[in-house]
């Protein structure tokens, strides 16, 4: 073992165990509804040394990288034996994402990747690329994950290298080690991605969250989040999709929409967590928004607050997409505490957290979008005279 190699292996080695033993902190003057952290809870950097290195002395005199990774994003969640698990999008630097565990002792800090990849069996059409996974702990017994799986769209002419097409590809398991592959999801739709799984029968069958759309990337005649049943898992299909949260002018979620990760069930009804994403002169910008649910039927949307939940700040609007928040997964206490894990600029992993209480009513008591500046600024006007009428009655107490 040459001397450049073991100085470069015991540097990466510090620097990485200081990453993972990071303490995070949380951001002060929160808004109230949520509180941010400080670091990112996963980037590419914590992924395993022995991944991204080669560590034979012989074959890697340089000890250079061999595996480069390029981001660590868009996490499904799951609390699982007493652990906040995460299952990560990793991208590697040929652009190929798979899937990784990584678990925590406290779901804020302290993040540490399984020693081993998830690998994904495949359908008898190969997957070019699998990213963004949900992860469903259904009343069936089973854990389910949810993702889009992505393949060249066959007729395509060779000149066009960019198009291609986007469905739902399911797996289950219930150790998050061994994963089953199902057929992949059918619907009438030409595409479908960010599909989510509820985690109740419905009827007595299995309950789809859709965003039907017509191409890759633009949804086109595709509504907004769909809704639809289907009486199989292991082959499962939609015949029909209605859609519960349409695209709206105007509004954060104009250009398309997507359900972000199972509905938490709550008194007030299913709390949802959603993406909305508008085109502006710098590209398209990502943000996410809350709505609830009705208990019984889940098309009804009983509390709807108008703009955005959480958007990109600061250093989390670079990065690979810039200006872009996106979240696939988070965790409930039983104790009604809950850890948000969003994705900023296609980059990193980060955690927010609230509760069950503080979100429920977040949602019911904001307003909704009036869809126009007048009821904007009617609504705040409403806002400034009860606040006069508070501050006024302080001042004649005093």
């Amino acid at each position: 073992m040459n001397d450049l190699f073991k100085k470069r292996l015991k540097k990466q080695e510090k620097s990485w165990e200081e990453l993972i033993d990071r303490p995070n902190q949380l951001q002060k003057n929160g808004n109230g509804i949520f509180d941010r952290y400080k670091h990112p809870i996963l980037t590419a950097a914590h992924t395993p040394l022995f991944w991204r290195y080669d560590f034979n002395s012989k074959s890697n005199p340089f000890f250079m990288e061999r595996f480069g990774i390029n981001a660590v994003f868009n996490a499904g969640a799951i609390k699982w034996k007493n652990k906040y698990i995460v299952v990560a999008r990793v991208e590697g630097a040929d652009r190929k994402s798979f899937f990784a565990v990584a678990e925590s002792p406290n779901g804020i800090d302290h993040f540490k990747f399984w020693d081993y990849p998830i690998a994904i069996p495949e359908t008898g059409e190969a997957d070019t690329n699998v990213y963004d996974i949900r992860l469903t702990e259904h009343e069936d017994g089973w854990i389910y994950g949810l993702f889009c799986t992505e393949r060249r769209d066959p007729v395509a002419p060779r000149y066009d290298q960019s198009s291609a097409i986007a469905k739902c590809g399911i797996v289950r398991t219930k150790d998050l080690k061994t994963w089953e592959r199902l057929a992949d999801l059918q619907t009438r739709s030409p595409q479908q991605r960010n599909v989510v799984l509820h985690p109740e029968f419905v009827n007595g069958k299995y309950a789809f969250y859709t965003r039907p759309q017509d191409g890759f990337i633009d949804a086109g005649s595709g509504g907004g989040i769909g809704f639809g049943l289907s009486a199989s898992i292991t082959n499962a299909s939609v015949d029909k999709e209605m859609i519960i949260d349409a695209k709206q002018y105007h509004t954060v979620y104009e250009l398309k929409n997507g359900l972000g990760a199972p509905p938490i069930k709550t008194a007030a009804g299913w709390l949802h967590q959603a993406h909305g994403v508008r085109n502006t002169a710098a590209g398209l910008r990502y943000v996410l928004y809350l709505f609830l649910t009705d208990l019984n039927d889940l098309t009804k949307v009983t509390h709807k607050p108008a703009g955005y939940f959480l958007a990109p700040e600061d250093e989390e609007r670079t990065g690979d997409v810039s200006n872009v928040v996106f979240s696939n997964g988070w965790i409930a206490d039983k104790d009604g505490k809950v850890f948000i894990y969003y994705a900023s600029a296609d980059t990193r992993l980060h955690v927010a957290t609230s509760t069950v209480d503080q979100l429920v009513d977040y949602v019911i008591n904001t307003s909704p979008d009036g869809l126009r500046s007048a009821t904007s600024v009617n609504v705040l006007k409403q806002m400034i005279d009860k606040n006069k009428k508070v501050l006024k009655k302080k001042e004649m107490q005093k």
